[in-house]
């Protein structure tokens, strides 16, 4: 079964585009952590049974309930949390779990997929997970509904680099960066745009073009000068958050200087910072890295290693 990728809506008001893991590829990963927790299970068993010959029966009983719990309940609740939604099954299917906002799933979350898995794989055989995820349309299972997750294909660095990231502030954007009249644009959508840079490779590439079309089309009606033609969208936007940033650390480091000012004059002593460095990339020192855009190659050469 084939599920078709969808649109999930953060809680920053910012659209990612997922796909679901298929049916198949979650049933392979899941017979691979089904051998490993019978393994598991296996070799600690056989432990137990060493251990029944120097202790009663009831010790016995209560092991052999922890070996089973930690097994099944705790193998994959553990490894989801630590590994930020993944099993062994999954990292070697290239899935993920994810909550149903996309963020990072949580304990409680993976420990109820646990449980729940317990009841569907192991006492109904894995029926009821089969039924609910062919009816689902996003395959989700009976645990996945209970816990509020979701399984997904895990992006790769290689599907991520297919496409060159946009530079912070693009060279030949500079001079009409200098001269707009940003007065327009409100927080809001200032902080949109960030966030859709800030996830740009989270995004398949039509999306990233749909979306970054989108906000230019809300930004371009209140810049002056009017963008210039022949640029993408993303690099007319990373062109206009960064020159308002860079606007608002003027207007805030010129207020700290009177302020630092003025408590001197007080016969207070105030130490000031060192005023921030940017990231140059190696072979263009006017173009530099953003901090909110995750690294990848650039046409203005490799990135530098932070």
């Amino acid at each position: 079964m084939t599920v078709a990728s969808e649109e999930l809506v953060t809680g920053e008001a910012v659209a990612l585009d997922i796909r679901p893991a298929r049916l198949a590829s979650r049933a392979a990963a899941l017979l691979l952590d089904l051998a490993i927790m019978l393994s598991v299970m296996s070799t600690l068993a056989q432990a137990v049974q060493f251990v029944v010959l120097f202790a009663d029966e009831a010790v016995a009983i209560g092991l052999g309930i922890v070996v089973v719990v930690g097994s099944v309940v705790g193998y994959p609740s553990v490894s989801e949390t630590l590994t930020r939604g993944k099993t062994v099954g999954k990292m070697a299917l290239g899935l993920r779990v994810v909550a149903e906002d996309g963020g990072v799933v949580r304990f409680r979350q993976s420990l109820m997929r646990a449980l729940t898995g317990f009841v569907e794989f192991f006492l109904f055989l894995g029926a009821p997970a089969l039924i609910c995820s062919l009816f689902d349309r996003r395959g989700r299972r009976l645990g996945d509904i209970f816990a509020g997750t979701l399984v997904i294909q895990d992006r790769t660095a290689a599907s991520a680099a297919a496409v060159p990231p946009p530079a912070l502030m693009p060279p030949h954007l500079a001079p009409w960066a200098a001269a707009l009249e940003l007065s327009q644009v409100s927080d809001d959508l200032a902080l949109s745009v960030r966030q859709y840079l800030q996830r740009y490779w989270e995004l398949l590439p039509e999306v990233r073009a749909s979306m970054g079309a989108s906000l230019l089309a809300e930004v371009a009606p209140l810049l002056s000068p009017p963008p210039p033609p022949g640029n993408p969208p993303e690099l007319l936007l990373s062109a206009v958050v960064t020159e308002r940033r860079t606007r608002e650390e003027r207007r805030l480091a010129a207020r700290t200087a009177r302020r630092v000012a003025h408590l001197q004059k007080l016969g207070q002593h105030i130490p000031q910072p060192p005023p921030p460095q940017p990231v140059y990339f190696p072979h263009s020192p006017t173009a530099f890295l953003p901090q909110f855009l995750p690294l990848g190659p650039s046409p203005y050469g490799p990135p530098p290693q932070r």
